[in-house]
């Protein structure tokens, strides 16, 4: 049991008395109740009813569970992955400790839109990584619609004015090579002051707020990427990569930069980002002018 999980339910119902060994006696299914039960509170910043109102989806967000604050929807999500259907998603007001790649960790502040979706495709492993691609894809043909311009920087950033509005996290659930789940999470800084964010990254962050006039509506807004991520995401299990590659160029951020690529264990990758190959690995031409794929690390544009 995530002690993460236990920390949730710890103050809740018959828990908030029991010590972490008589919680994991009450077995699985007690605590998925309660979890889930935690997930059903009234929020005053967004209502899942009106969100529901503005649904046009088959499954995405049709079974959604809402919390005042967790350190990770992802953290929820991945808990919750058996007892739920396919589309699910996990909202939360605020994360504590909301997790970027390569184990960053960060604070979600209440006025942004912090969920995850919990996905069971019938694919191997190894085609997860494309729906990091495919989610970006989704939120930048979303904040289109609301006329707001937003580009995509490998692998997994969406900028406004070349700044950070958007994160995604992908994590994949796999047992002896098959696909259980795929939990995609994401971050957007809708309503929110910037200030509130760590003082490092302040400055190439940003909020929609800042870019739009007028009051922002969350579940307008969160209800429509529900429609374009599922319509992208069957995109995906069609097998229409084309498709999905096309629309990710459209919105392109990286390629034809110069790029700094650092990977673990220290190693770093300069060189002018040529494009994406068919697993979304970014091809790099190195200075002697060799072709290097790279699969994941943190890019950093260059002048």
């Amino acid at each position: 049991m995530n002690k993460e999980i236990l920390e949730l339910i710890s103050n809740k119902y018959d828990f908030k008395n029991k010590s972490a060994e008589e919680i994991l006696q009450l077995g699985i299914n007690d605590i998925t109740t309660a979890v889930k039960e935690l997930g059903n509170e009234p929020s005053d910043f967004f209502s899942k009813d009106k969100c529901d109102s503005y649904l046009e989806t088959d499954d995405i967000g049709r079974e959604m569970y809402l919390f005042k604050s967790v350190k990770s929807t992802n953290t929820v999500a991945k808990f919750l992955s058996r007892n739920v259907s396919n589309g699910t998603v996990i909202l939360s007001e605020t994360q504590t400790r909301g997790r970027g790649r390569k184990g960053t960790e960060y604070q979600s502040p209440k006025g942004g839109i912090w969920l995850s979706i919990i996905l069971k495709p019938d694919v191997t492993p190894s085609k997860a990584p494309l729906l990091t691609l495919a989610t970006a894809v989704a939120v930048t043909r979303t904040l289109d619609h609301f006329n707001i311009h937003a580009e995509i920087k490998w692998p997994n950033d969406i900028l406004i004015h070349d700044k950070k509005v958007c994160g995604i996290l992908t994590e994949s659930i796999a047992r002896f090579n098959n696909l259980e789940s795929v939990i995609i999470g994401v971050g957007i800084n809708s309503e929110i002051d910037i200030n509130e964010f760590p003082e490092e990254i302040r400055d190439c962050s940003i909020a929609l707020s800042d870019v739009v006039d007028g009051d922002i509506n969350p579940e307008k807004g969160t209800a429509y990427f529900f429609k374009e991520f599922e319509f992208i995401y069957n995109k995906f299990l069609e097998g229409d990569i084309g498709f999905i590659f096309d629309e990710w160029r459209k919105y392109n951020h990286t390629i034809g930069k110069f790029v700094e690529i650092q990977q673990p264990l220290g190693k770093v990758i300069n060189g002018y980002a040529v494009g994406i190959d068919q697993e979304g690995a970014l091809v790099i031409e190195k200075a002697d002018h060799t072709l290097v794929k790279v699969v994941s690390g943190r890019c950093r544009l260059l002048d």
